[in-house]
């Protein structure tokens, strides 16, 4: 099958039904691996990027067979999980999707288990419950946190002072930690330098905080340790809403790098001189690609992010493996849940076309990214991407955020919510 730019263009917007339910069709162990002469494509991790991947793969060609691996029944999304911690949205549900619409509408095998180890040279998966083979393997598998820089923060820490950037359990124990909080107290919330997972998700996050203080704890404050000198996207909106709405609630200060915690003391240092104590406390830890990428040596000189080639997604460590989402280098795109949406339909679109021996198609990237400010208000950025001089870069003003004077912000608040159930929509059905 071949595409020409217009057809892909189209296939980069596209949308789809409604969201699944449960009942999963599984395949089996060792013994179902594919037979000889098939063509495979195994997808590892069932978010942002691994679902639309392990779609279109098969939406393009019918003739490759795909299994989706993901540890788990179902998918939560970390974009819009700061309005449920806002207290915004009840509970996760409208954040959650399963995966049994892939099988049923697509013909995607679905696999839940844990990935314990990749073989490049065999071209294996394995998993704890048998082995996968492939002929092309396409990761997804998001991040996970360098915590050795961060001395005290292990996983006890975490269910003391929780870090809620992995959407489930950890978000609603933040949530129930914040309503527990008496009035008057102060939540304290530290931001690891970039790279890290959707660039403005901390800053909404105090954004959802303060709305959240604001009406049901008014005595109480947020206090923001940011590592970054300043605010890495979307700052001068992030600053006028504060300002306009939550003035002496958000007490935000750069260039503020937390190197320790003491759980039991409910404190965190910065770089070990200065110490802020709080009555609860959000670590954002430092990040890399997850574990299993890591593993699999996809990892660049930095130990911490996957390079890859710019149009496929290949990567430049192990060939017939491609990487998308938050743990690749993909330029100038954020590690942003629309940037692996459309990283995955150029990745699929031309692993198509690789199996087929057909050319591959030029990369065209988006990226849009909501944060709401207020309930009812949210701004947010836009791009479009290309590949030249070997580096994906944004396309000269093909993007720009929302109006400095928030004329548009109760509009995209309305858009933001369209786009996550337009998003998830597709990536379930």
């Amino acid at each position: 099958m071949t595409l020409d730019r217009r057809s892909f263009l189209k296939l980069v917007g596209a949308g789809a039904g409604a969201a699944g339910a449960a009942g999963l069709p599984m395949i089996g162990r060792a013994a179902e691996l594919m037979p000889k002469g098939a063509k495979r494509v195994v997808v590892v991790g069932g978010g942002y990027g691994g679902t639309i991947a392990a779609k279109y793969i098969r939406m393009m060609d019918k003739s490759i067979e795909v299994v989706l691996i993901e540890r788990n029944d179902h998918f939560v999304s970390c974009p819009f999980s700061n309005l449920y911690i806002g207290g915004i949205i009840k509970d996760l549900t409208p954040l959650t999707i399963k995966f049994d619409k892939l099988a049923t509408n697509h013909g995607v095998k679905i696999v839940q288990a844990e990935v314990t180890g990749i073989d490049p040279a065999g071209k294996v998966v394995t998993t704890d419950k048998g082995t996968v083979s492939y002929d092309r393997l396409v990761l997804s598998p998001g991040i996970d946190f360098r915590l050795g820089e961060i001395k005290g923060y292990d996983a006890a820490a975490m269910e003391i002072m929780p870090h809620a950037w992995k959407a489930g359990p950890q978000t609603v124990l933040l949530r129930k930690q914040l309503e527990a909080m008496k009035d008057g107290g102060t939540m304290v919330m530290t931001v690891p330098l970039s790279p890290y997972r959707c660039p403005p998700g901390p800053y909404e996050r105090a954004s959802m905080v303060a709305h959240y203080l604001k009406k049901s704890k008014p005595k109480s404050k947020l206090v923001v340790l940011d590592a970054n000198p300043d605010i890495t996207s979307k700052g001068g909106l992030f600053k006028k809403g504060w300002k306009d709405n939550y003035e002496g609630i958000i007490d935000y200060r750069p260039a503020k790098k937390v190197t320790e915690v003491e759980p039991g003391k409910m404190t965190v240092l910065i770089e070990g001189l200065e110490d802020v104590k709080g009555d609860v406390i959000n670590v954002i830890p430092p990040q890399r690609a997850g574990q299993i990428a890591v593993a699999a040596g996809l990892v660049g000189d930095d130990k911490n992010w996957c390079p890859v080639n710019p149009t496929t997604f290949e990567s430049t460590k192990q060939a017939n493996i491609h990487v998308i989402g938050d743990a690749c280098v993909a330029g100038a795109m954020p590690k942003s849940g629309y940037s692996a949406n459309s990283e995955a339909k150029i990745c699929a679109t031309n692993i198509v076309a690789l199996m087929n021996g057909k050319e591959t198609t030029e990369m065209s990237g988006i990226n849009t990214c909501y944060s709401y400010i207020t309930d009812k208000e949210a701004v947010s950025v836009a791009a479009v991407y290309k590949v030249a001089e070997g580096k994906i870069i944004a396309v000269p003003n093909s993007g720009g955020v929302s109006p400095a004077d928030f004329s548009a912000a109760k509009m995209e608040a309305i858009y933001a919510e369209s786009w996550l159930k337009n998003i998830l929509t597709e990536m379930s059905t």
